[in-house]
């Protein structure tokens, strides 16, 4: 995946008309993440010796849970194809204490780096993986005069035909094996296997964690691979030798030094429940780490070099999204040199009804677009009215008013138990149009609505 392909080169107005697809308002975040993508871009216009000079502008979104902090980062990231990672730091403590050191951030994110650049590397590589694999299956199935030594397999039934080892016979089969045709039948095929070591789990001992030790990988290079034949379709055997294949056309030394890159020039990070980490005034408890954690973050977010086993990582010019309700506890409350590394602050909206309506609505993967396409697919057709639709945001509001404010995550739940029925005994309507209407959701949920006690639990 080369750099150049994932530095987006959209404006900031076409990529917030690409976020305007998925996700409902906050206009503001929108068009803070749009500025931050595109500097991105701009950056590498610049003259290469004042490139490094130019540092991310980090964002902190503050806003209820459920009102797409997420998602926007989310969508940015897959707009970019760039390497993306969501992390709570409310799982991470001081060094010293037991639990994930924060550097443990940056090596999970050139992990997801490694998995995009190796896939990236595996579609370029997959018409010739399959040609190689076909000709290890042809071997199987039309053996030639002077097999190839190394083609590690054997034919468990062959073809009279095939006996002859001709040519033409040959391709005659390459042509059934593309249009599927033998799919079905069994071959047996030698496979590679490493061999498995005694399971040992190994805990990393407190502080211990940036070393980056992975006992099992070291010991799976350690063992020795071993062959095994197994019996398969041909479908199956194919898939098997593609990847193997693929395996050997791909340099992971390569996969690792564009992966490294890869971080470092577009990485991703978004620290969720960032006001958690947030010290408050007792001194006692499990509170007492919390600062700690804020001044371990700081020197990733302000740029050092974290150790991976891909290689050592600058974290200067990754963008660190941060998100927080922030409801017991403010920005300004975090130590002051991490609220510097932050200099962007957006605000997002609590949800109102008429946001619920478009959310149930107008996005490419709006819910009800879901929930028609899952019923649809036991043929069944699912209608909703437009007075449904405002019965069901109508209620969302109501909720979340009235017990807690969990967002948009509230329509899940409701439209869960409007069409419970409907999912459960789908599969024996075929056939069938039910449409969805204001009095079909009272009958459902008027008596939970009634009983607020019953309602806290069920909605």
């Amino acid at each position: 995946m080369p750099l150049s392909t994932t530095t987006t080169q959209l404006t900031p107005r076409e990529i917030v008309e690409e976020l305007d697809k998925y996700i409902i308002g906050q206009d503001d975040a929108k068009r803070a993440v749009a500025v931050a993508l595109r500097n991105r871009w701009r950056r590498m216009q610049v003259p290469e010796d004042f490139r490094d000079e130019i540092l991310p502008k980090n964002i902190t979104m503050i806003g209820p849970t459920g009102v797409g902090k997420t998602e926007i980062a989310r969508r940015m990231a897959k707009l970019t194809g760039a390497p993306f990672i969501k992390v709570e730091a409310t799982k991470f403590t001081e060094v010293g204490y037991v639990g994930r050191d924060v550097e443990s951030i940056i090596r999970d994110l050139a992990e997801a780096s490694v998995s995009m650049v190796r896939k990236s590397n595996l579609d370029l590589v997959r018409d010739r993986a399959r040609t190689n694999a076909e000709d290890k299956l042809l071997e199987v199935m039309v053996p030639s005069i002077n097999p190839v030594d190394d083609a590690g397999l054997q034919a468990s039934s062959v073809d009279t035909a095939a006996n002859s080892g001709d040519l033409t016979t040959r391709e005659k089969f390459r042509a059934k094996l593309r249009n599927g045709e033998l799919d079905e039948r069994e071959v047996e095929i030698e496979v590679s296997e490493r061999m498995q070591g005694p399971m040992i789990e190994f805990m990393p001992l407190s502080g211990m964690d940036s070393l980056d030790i992975n006992m099992k990988d070291i010991l799976s290079n350690i063992l020795p691979k071993r062959h095994k034949k197994r019996k398969m379709s041909v479908a199956e055997a194919m898939e098997i030798l593609q990847q193997e294949e693929a395996d050997k056309l791909i340099d992971m030394d390569d996969v690792s030094r564009e992966a490294v890159q890869h971080v470092e020039q577009n990485g991703i990070v978004f620290l969720d429940e960032i006001d958690k980490i947030v010290g408050r005034n007792n001194s006692q408890g499990p509170d007492i780490s919390r600062e700690g954690v804020q001044r371990d973050i700081l020197p990733i977010v302000e740029g050092s070099t974290v150790n991976t086993k891909y290689g050592p990582v600058k974290t200067d010019h990754i963008l660190f999204i941060a998100a927080g309700a922030f409801h017991v506890s403010k920005p300004s409350d975090m130590i002051p040199e991490l609220q510097g590394r932050f200099p962007i602050r957006v605000e997002l909206k609590s949800l109102t009804k008429d946001d619920f309506v478009r959310i149930l609505t107008e996005p490419e993967n709006a819910l009800i677009k879901q929930y028609i396409e899952l019923i649809k697919t036991e043929g069944v057709v699912l209608r909703f009215t437009k007075e449904a639709v405002e019965e069901i945001a109508e209620i969302a509001t109501e909720v979340n008013q009235r017990d807690e404010n969990i967002g948009a995550r509230r329509l899940h739940t409701i439209m869960e138990k409007i069409l419970e029925e409907v999912s459960f005994e789908a599969p024996g309507m075929k056939g069938n149009e039910i449409e969805i209407t204001p009095q079909y959701i009272r009958d459902r949920l008027g008596e939970i609505l009634k009983d607020r006690d019953l309602s806290r639990y069920i909605l």
